[in-house]
């Protein structure tokens, strides 16, 4: 019998050496947990938590007091701990839980460098973001490193499908950085490109023609700060949403500027926002490259465009995501992997 101690004391592992040899072997492991109060949210209200990860992983979890016994194919069960280990962790430093960051964790403890991300003992401090509302904290490897990138690089390219986060956390980076001052504005940016719909004639002045093209950013913004501080920091001009045909012959320095659906810029027009870029600012540049609505498709596309010429520019960085990185619900992710599966 081994015994390991760690925050979550005494992981009693009880399976015979021998099965180590076969992954197929079963094994059973005890945690035990010091913190009576972390038990509620942690297991989950009639034990949701637990539940979930037995589902996903197939293992059988039962919690008697302060001890978790966790049985089942040894992969699985050792899969099973790091993740109960990673939630303990993040509810000891303050993060919260939901049955999306719970997923995310089982998916990341595939990853060798689960205990990195969600403790910061492989590379630093802990990866988070803390914004008004909340402190988010990565969902993924590729989240881990974007998250790096966002606080270190000039210009980030972030690329991938829908729902891996790629505007959300830059938009949380940029309201993180104007609360704190290092920057004194924060610009978020889109084409006003249809995505294969004709709307039409649509009524109002210029704000009421252009918002609903901007309304995921205004979603996120909401999100990581309460409503009238958003709405109070566009009135005085510290936070601009417009479409990227604004942002010609501006110089963007002190700010946080973030373009949105950057595939459906042409090429001309992605040159003419990155060349915005003046002292003291950050560019995020978000898209998924295989869904362009403009004329003329992929080979039109200013963000393929400039991936391909500015990639390994020293101070761009270029963040990678998949359908395996999709962080809204699981059904997502099989949505995008089944109609990349078709175009591939």
């Amino acid at each position: 019998m081994a015994r390991k101690t760690s925050r979550a004391e005494g992981d009693t592992v009880l399976a015979h050496p021998e099965d180590r040899r076969d992954a197929g072997r079963r094994a059973r492991v005890e945690v035990l947990f010091e913190e009576q109060a972390m038990l509620g949210p942690l297991f989950g209200e009639f034990d949701a938590n637990l539940v979930q990860i037995e589902n996903r992983l197939g293992v059988f979890i039962a919690a008697r007091g302060n001890k978790v016994v966790i049985e089942g194919a040894e992969d699985e069960v050792a899969r099973a701990r790091q993740v109960l280990l990673a939630m303990h962790e993040k509810l000891l430093t303050g993060g919260e839980l939901d049955s999306g960051m719970i997923e995310s964790l089982i998916a990341m403890s595939n990853e060798p460098t689960l205990d990195g991300i969600i403790t910061g003992e492989a590379k630093g401090p802990p990866i988070m973001i803390r914004t008004r509302r909340k402190t988010i904290s990565p969902r993924s490897a590729a989240q881990a490193e974007y998250m790096r990138q966002l606080a270190s690089r000039d210009i980030i390219f972030a690329l991938g499908p829908a729902g891996t986060g790629k505007t959300y956390l830059a938009v949380a980076q940029a309201v993180s950085q104007l609360i704190t001052g290092s920057v004194q504005r924060l610009i978020l940016s889109r084409p006003a490109v249809e995505a294969g719909e004709r709307l039409g004639f649509l009524p109002g002045d210029m704000k009421e023609k252009v918002d609903p093209y901007l309304r995921p950013l205004y979603d996120a913004l909401y999100d990581c700060m309460p409503p009238e501080q958003v709405d109070r920091r566009i009135a005085s001009g510290e936070i601009e949403i417009a479409p990227i045909a604004f942002m010609r012959g501006r110089t963007l320095s002190d700010a946080f500027v973030i373009l949105d659906e950057a595939q459906n810029t042409t090429r001309e027009q992605m040159k003419m926002f990155l060349t915005r870029f003046g002292q003291n600012s950050r560019m995020v540049v978000c898209g998924d490259p295989r869904q362009v609505d403009i004329p003329g498709g992929i080979g039109q596309s200013g963000l393929a465009d400039a991936v391909a010429r500015l990639e390994g520019v020293e101070g761009i960085g270029t963040s990678r995501f998949t359908a395996a990185d999709v962080v809204r619900h699981p059904i997502v992710g099989r949505i995008v992997e089944a109609y990349e599966g078709q175009d591939g």
